[in-house]
């Protein structure tokens, strides 16, 4: 399959009511999208890497009862899995779609990668545009520019909270145009995933 882009089609995705329903939508309308994009930007990441990255698209296994409001494909070093490691996102929620450098708090050794970054704290911000943003918590939609983030005081909370995480990328709103063209975004996330290949590098020192 061919990535197109996304359509208003897949937001909606996330109205739909019951897991079962919503799950059978993701699966049918989003997956193959994710498949589609996420393998040759896995092989990109591979061949600029130097070592095998492997696709990992988000199977929702543990649900039971409440539908998710979101989805995602993650893109890491580990065959496994890709939660205890830095990885890279690209995610679908009701309105905006992320592109996502994370750490999120299954990371085993989040603590030494935040003090690399507050070490790095300029690197990061010569390297970062101001534009991108940051989240916090996975599990929130909202994101903050890294323009108005105080950044060392959330790389600090990153590394004394247990439960803390960070996120680095673009967002980017249902209605952007630039989503409806599969060539066009996809460029953009190849652009994404490379300005952020410093801190993804960094965070293995």
């Amino acid at each position: 399959m061919k990535f197109n882009g996304f359509t208003q089609n897949d937001f909606d995705t996330f109205t739909i009511e019951g897991l079962q329903p919503r799950m059978t939508a993701i699966q049918e309308r989003i997956q193959p999208k994710f498949q589609a994009i996420g393998q040759p930007l896995t092989d990109d990441l591979s061949a600029i890497l130097g070592n095998e990255m492997f696709l990992h698209i988000a199977k929702h296994l543990r649900r039971s009862v409440n539908p998710p409001n979101d989805t995602w494909l993650a893109i890491a070093g580990n065959k496994r899995g890709y939660k205890q490691h830095p990885h890279f996102q690209i995610g679908v929620y009701d309105d905006h779609v992320f592109v996502w450098l994370a750490f999120i708090y299954e990371l085993p050794n989040k603590s030494n990668i935040a003090n690399t970054f507050l070490k790095n704290l300029k690197t990061i911000k010569s390297t970062v545009p101001n534009d991108y943003v940051v989240s916090l918590d996975h599990m929130k939609k909202d994101a903050i520019s890294l323009k108005e983030i105080d950044l060392k005081e959330s790389l600090e909370r990153f590394r004394d909270v247990k439960k803390a995480e960070f996120l680095i990328g673009r967002h980017f709103a249902a209605n952007d145009p630039i989503l409806s063209n599969g060539n066009e975004f996809f460029d953009v996330v190849k652009e994404t995933f490379e300005t952020l290949l410093p801190l993804y590098k960094l965070s293995f020192k």
